[in-house]
């Protein structure tokens, strides 16, 4: 299927920026004189626009093509990436994250909205994973050109380069995408049955909880990768190249868990995986927050990406169940806002709590979401009729 593996490849282009924020942030900060919390307000810029462009995706998208929008979007990331690169001062820096968040948003909602509408619970998963497979690489790639002796500018450089590769890419095969058909049916594969007409509407109070869900787990999931290479080397005595790799291994359990949980998914069906995820996620967290040695930490980061990996992309499947198929665009692209509304305000706050105390404050900082997105999770659950998380 040429659009689920471009679909891949874009999502695997995103993440590899994304997830080197926070192991460049420490040589970012220090050429523009900044202190560590300074990342925060830097991101809500960029939050700001994922939010904007997400939410216009999910309007756009019946009169445009998933394409041209993914190859638009590539292409401002690729351009905000050479801004960055270039920036001679702090506000061409910032315009260049208010242009990534533009670019991120159009390419996240259109693949998660044509996901949610072709893709099976395995396709959505891989599709997920190969997100995991970038942000795994990104550090990677990073960690090696520091290594030798480049700095962040050439790091953004090269990442501007190969995006507005993708970019031209993606322009030239815009034809292996389906064109726009409005309210197409959804294929849902083994995740579930077609929605009953019933199902068609969701309460306001299911749908604001279900957004909150959705904007609580991807802060977890970003506030460990932005902050864990921090958390690691200033507040459990890791070395560089060893917080590094730790944090390049977490975006890999996220690539695994993707990857195994697609097929578990089928098997076991979406609800009960979602469950047992909710609640292993604060287990990895609760590692973190605890005082020990530095292998309890790793140990807890891992846990955290490995439980984590399959709860948005099945929660994205799962919107025609519980929105009906006409709703879908609409539902998915506001996911995907609350989602990066999520992985934004939550590292902000994060980045506050560590400049305020020590980084040793990422533990207890996702803890905390931790337990409240378990307890969202079984009160969503419950919910009688329209807008349950589960068939």
């Amino acid at each position: 299927m040429p659009a689920f593996r471009l679909a891949c490849v874009a999502y695997f282009s995103v993440a590899l920026p994304s997830s080197t924020l926070g192991l460049l942030w420490p040589s970012i900060r220090v050429s523009f004189q900044l202190p560590v919390a300074a990342l925060g307000i830097l991101l809500a810029f960029g939050i700001t626009a994922t939010v904007i462009a997400s939410t216009i995706t999910g309007r756009l998208l019946p009169r445009l093509s998933a394409a041209s929008l993914v190859a638009t979007g590539t292409a401002l990331t690729a351009a905000a990436l050479a801004a960055e690169a270039l920036a001679p001062a702090l506000w061409v820096f910032a315009c260049g994250m208010v242009v990534f968040g533009l670019g991120f948003g159009a390419v996240d909602a259109a693949v998660n909205v044509h996901a949610a509408r072709h893709f099976s619970a395995r396709q959505i998963n891989w599709m997920h994973a190969s997100y995991g497979a970038g942000a795994t690489v990104g550090p990677l790639l990073a960690t090696l050109m520091l290594s030798n002796g480049l700095t962040w500018h050439w790091v953004y450089g090269i990442l501007a380069g190969a995006q507005a590769v993708l970019a031209v890419v993606f322009a030239v095969t815009g034809r292996a995408w389906p064109a726009p058909r409005g309210a197409a049916a959804t294929v849902l594969g083994p995740a579930g049955p077609p929605p009953r007409p019933g199902n068609r509407r969701r309460p306001r109070m299911a749908s604001l909880g279900a957004l909150t869900f959705v904007a609580v787990e991807n802060g977890i999931e970003s506030g460990a990768g932005i902050w864990g290479y921090v958390f690691l080397t200033q507040g459990r005595g890791l070395t560089d190249a060893a917080a590094g790799v730790a944090l390049s291994a977490y975006w890999a359990m996220m690539f695994l868990g993707r990857i195994v949980f697609g097929a578990v998914a089928g098997r076991v069906g979406p609800a009960r995986l979602l469950g047992a995820a909710v609640a292993v996620v604060s287990v990895g967290c609760a590692l973190m927050a605890v005082p020990g040695p530095s292998v309890v930490a790793v140990a807890g980061l891992m846990v955290v990406g490995l439980a984590a990996a399959p709860i948005f992309p099945l929660f994205t499947l799962t919107t025609a169940e519980r929105v009906g198929a006409d709703d879908v665009t609409r539902m998915v692209s506001l996911q995907v806002a609350a989602s990066a509304v999520g992985s934004a305000a939550l590292p902000a706050g994060i980045g506050l709590a560590i400049g305020a105390f020590t980084a040793t404050a990422l533990g207890p900082c996702l803890l905390l979401p931790g337990l409240m997105m378990y307890a969202l999770y079984r009160l969503l659950a419950r919910a009688p009729g329209r807008g349950r998380l589960s068939p």
